[in-house]
């Protein structure tokens, strides 16, 4: 007695369903998909990111637009990948896995890059951003840097990147430890806006002076010569945004 149920498939590799009783199994007339290994897989990765065949969102990961644009701004300043190295005194070989986008480099390496660049490091991360329209940053979690002129006990958390555009936003918690000393010599272009959250502190911006309580804020041209001249309550902290044209940087 033959079987009631199609055990083979044909040559074709086309598969076979199985037939009704006392009927002739009947071929399936879909496409086999004779797609390679690493296509499949390639497909199968996908859907695991995004749910769908679609392409996974964010393509172009950190390391490669941070690569990116550190090429791209070397190669604006003209400066090959020996002198770029050289200048932020790291290995050619350190620097070109960077520009290739292969390894995530310490924040002291990128501020050593940004600084033989002569750029802020936010200018690293701006390619990346471009593709974004927000920036979260959680408490305690900002980037600890050193801005030009920065001066003993003067500490900066970065809040936050650039989102590309013509405008650069740079958001910073600064805070004045029992170590800081008064400086009023910062200048920089721009427009700087001071928002006061601890201490008390009085603030120079030009020939006038500002006595800074909690709540209290400043805004000020940050190409006059600006900053803490008397520090009354210590430890202080404040909120600083300073706003600046890409064109500038």
């Amino acid at each position: 007695m033959a079987p009631t149920r199609a055990a083979v498939c044909s040559a074709s590799d086309s598969l076979v369903i199985p037939a009704r009783k006392g009927g002739r199994p009947k071929k399936d007339m879909r496409v086999p998909d004779r797609r390679s290994k690493a296509a499949k897989d390639e497909t199968e990765t996908a859907s695991y990111i995004t749910g769908s065949g679609a392409p996974a969102a964010g393509a172009t990961s950190l390391e490669q637009a941070l690569g990116i644009q550190v090429r791209s701004i070397r190669r604006q300043l003209d400066l090959t990948v020996s002198d770029l190295a050289n200048a932020a005194g790291i290995s050619v070989g350190m620097l070109s896995k960077i520009e290739n986008g292969q390894i995530s480099p310490s924040l002291s390496t990128l501020q050593s890059v940004a600084r033989a660049l002569n750029v802020p490091i936010t200018a690293l991360f701006s390619t990346f951003e471009e593709r974004h329209d927000c920036s979260y940053v959680k408490a305690g979690q900002g980037v600890v840097i050193e801005r030009r002129g920065t001066k003993v006990g003067h500490q900066y958390e970065l809040l936050g990147h650039g989102l590309g555009g013509d405008i650069v936003v740079e958001p910073y918690l600064i805070t004045l430890t029992q170590e800081a000393v008064p400086y009023t010599s910062f200048r920089h272009g721009g427009v700087e806006f001071i928002h006061m959250l601890s201490g008390e502190v009085v603030y120079r911006h030009g020939d006038r002076t500002y006595h800074l309580r909690p709540g209290d804020s400043l805004m000020f041209d940050s190409a006059a010569a600006h900053g803490p001249e008397e520090l009354i309550t210590r430890p202080m902290t404040y909120l600083s945004i300073i706003v600046y044209s890409r064109q500038a940087e």
